[in-house]
C-alpha cells in the first residue's frame, strides 16, 4: 500500500469508503469489548488458584520464626516475604517493608506523608509553597492522578528510546520547588521501555536543589518478561549509594499481576533512613497488614526461582495476545506512514502513536462500535496529550478471539481518523 500522504484525493476517498464500509459492518455487530486497562485475563487468574491452599489448618499458620499469622504484630512484614521481595528488587531485607495488596496505596500514603510531615528533617511539602513533580510521558495515569488529587503541578518529561530525557530532568531539579518524579523503569507504562544503564546511573547521580526530592520508582513489571532474554534493568540502589543519594529513591512493587490483583502483596524498598521514617507513620496507621496473605505468597513462590517459573506461565498466555495485536497492526497499518508503535519484550501494554491530532478521533470511533480503550490523553498529565497522538493498547484481558476483532476495529478506526485528517488538508 502506498503512503497515504502520497495518494491523490480520489484514491484517499476510495480508501476511506472501503474502510468505512468495514467500520459499519463492525458497528452492526453491537460488540462490547473491553481493552481499557491492563487487567489479567481469567486464564491468568487460574494460574494462581492453588496459592489459596498454602495456608490452611493442615499446613499451619506459623511463620518460620514461629509467629502465628492470625494475630496482631510484625508491622513491617514477615521475614520470609521480605526475603522474597529482597531477591526481586535486589535489596537487603532491612530495606524492605511488606504491605497490603496495593502498591498504588503505598505510593499514595508515602506522598501523603511527604505532604503532611515532610522527609529528611525538611518541612512538610504542604508548607513549602508550590510543589512540582516530573512526569515522564507517555506514562501511567494513576501516578498523574495522585499529583492531580493533591494539586501538585506536573511537568512533562519526554521519553526517549532508552528512558526519560535525563537532560530535562537534570535541568528541572535545579529548581527547589521540584520535589519528585514518578516513573516505571522496566517495561514502562505504556511504551514498554526499559531504562538503559546510562539513564539509571544519571538518575542515581542527580543533585537536586531540594534536599527532600524523592523519586517514586514503580517496579510494576520487574519480572513480567515475555522471552528467555528479557530486558535487564540496572539495580538503582547500589548506584544511589555510590553517589550518597540512597534516600532519594523509594521503590514500589506488588504481586498484583503475578497472582491475584485484588489479593496480592505490595512492597516498599528503600534506604534504612526512609524505612525508619515510614515505619513511624505505620505505627499510627495500622497494627499490621494481612500476614496470612504474605505467608501464602512466601510459601507459594519460595524464592525468586520459583517466582520466575510462575511468570513463564503468564508469558505463555500473554505473548500470543500481544502477537495478535502486533501482527494485525503490521498487516493493516504497515507502510501507510500514519503510525508508529513499540514491540515490547514484557509488561502489559503496547503504545500506538497515530498522526498528530487524530488520537481522540480514533478513540471516538472505537467507542461507536463497542470497543473500550484507555481514555485518549490518559497517558499524559491532566489527561491532555499535547500532540493528540498516543493510544495505550491493553491486550491482556480479552480472550484471543475478541482480541483479533478488537485489533481489527482499532486499525480500521486509525485509518478512518487519519484519512479524515488528510482529506481535510487536501
Amino acid at each position: 500500500m502506498n503512503l497515504y500522504r502520497e495518494m491523490e484525493r480520489a484514491a484517499l476517498l476510495e480508501e476511506y469508503s472501503r474502510e468505512r464500509a468495514r467500520f459499519e459492518r463492525f458497528a452492526a455487530q453491537k460488540l462490547r469489548i473491553d481493552m481499557s486497562r491492563g487487567k489479567p485475563g481469567d486464564d491468568q487468574l487460574y494460574l494462581s488458584t492453588s496459592i489459596l491452599n498454602t495456608v490452611t489448618d493442615e499446613t499451619g499458620y506459623l511463620t518460620e520464626e514461629g509467629f502465628d499469622c492470625r494475630n496482631y504484630g510484625t508491622l513491617t512484614g514477615l521475614s520470609e516475604c521480605k526475603r522474597l521481595f529482597a531477591e526481586i528488587l535486589e535489596l537487603h531485607t532491612d530495606n524492605i517493608i511488606v504491605g497490603g495488596n496495593s502498591s498504588l496505596q503505598l505510593m499514595f500514603d508515602y506522598i501523603t506523608q511527604c505532604l503532611t510531615k515532610g522527609v529528611s528533617s525538611c518541612p512538610a511539602w504542604s508548607k513549602q509553597g508550590k510543589i512540582r513533580f516530573l512526569c515522564p510521558a507517555p506514562g501511567y495515569d494513576r501516578h498523574f492522578a495522585i499529583c492531580e488529587y493533591y494539586g501538585i503541578d506536573m511537568i512533562n518529561i519526554d521519553m526517549n528510546a532508552d528512558g526519560p530525557d535525563v537532560k530535562m530532568i537534570e535541568e528541572y531539579v535545579k529548581d527547589e520547588s521540584v520535589k519528585g518524579m514518578f516513573c516505571v523503569p522496566k517495561y514502562s507504562n505504556p511504551q514498554g521501555i526499559t531504562y538503559s544503564n546510562e539513564v539509571v546511573k544519571r538518575i542515581a547521580a542527580l543533585k537536586p536543589a531540594a534536599k527532600d526530592f524523592r523519586i517514586i520508582w514503580d517496579d510494576a513489571y520487574c519480572v513480567h518478561d515475555f522471552t528467555d532474554n528479557p530486558d535487564k534493568l540496572l539495580s538503582i540502589y547500589p548506584e544511589l549509594v555510590k553517589n550518597g543519594n540512597e534516600d532519594m529513591v523509594v521503590q514500589f512493587a506488588s504481586t498484583s499481576k503475578m497472582t491475584f490483583p485484588g489479593a496480592g502483596v505490595a512492597v516498599i524498598g528503600t534506604s534504612k533512613r526512609n524505612i525508619e521514617e515510614i515505619s513511624k507513620r505505620l505505627f499510627y496507621q495500622i497494627i499490621s497488614y494481612d500476614k496470612i496473605n504474605q505467608l501464602r505468597h512466601a510459601r507459594y513462590f519460595k524464592d525468586l526461582s520459583g517466582l520466575k517459573k510462575h511468570m513463564k506461565l503468564h508469558a505463555e498466555i500473554l505473548k500470543p495476545k500481544f502477537s495478535v495485536v502486533l501482527d494485525t497492526l503490521d498487516k493493516e497499518l504497515s507502510g501507510k506512514g500514519i503510525v508508529s508503535y513499540n514491540i515490547p519484550s514484557g509488561g502489559y501494554f503496547i503504545s500506538l502513536d497515530v498522526i498528530e491530532g487524530s488520537a481522540l478521533r480514533v478513540g471516538g470511533l472505537c467507542k461507536e462500535v463497542g470497543l473500550k480503550l484507555t481514555s485518549v490523553g490518559a497517558t499524559y498529565p491532566y489527561g491532555i496529550d499535547p500532540f493528540d497522538r498516543n493510544i495505550r493498547i491493553a491486550p491482556t484481558y480479552p480472550p484471543i478471539d475478541e482480541l483479533k476483532t478488537a485489533a481489527e476495529i482499532l486499525c480500521v478506526s486509525v485509518k478512518l481518523a487519519c484519512l479524515e485528517a488528510m482529506l481535510n488538508e487536501k
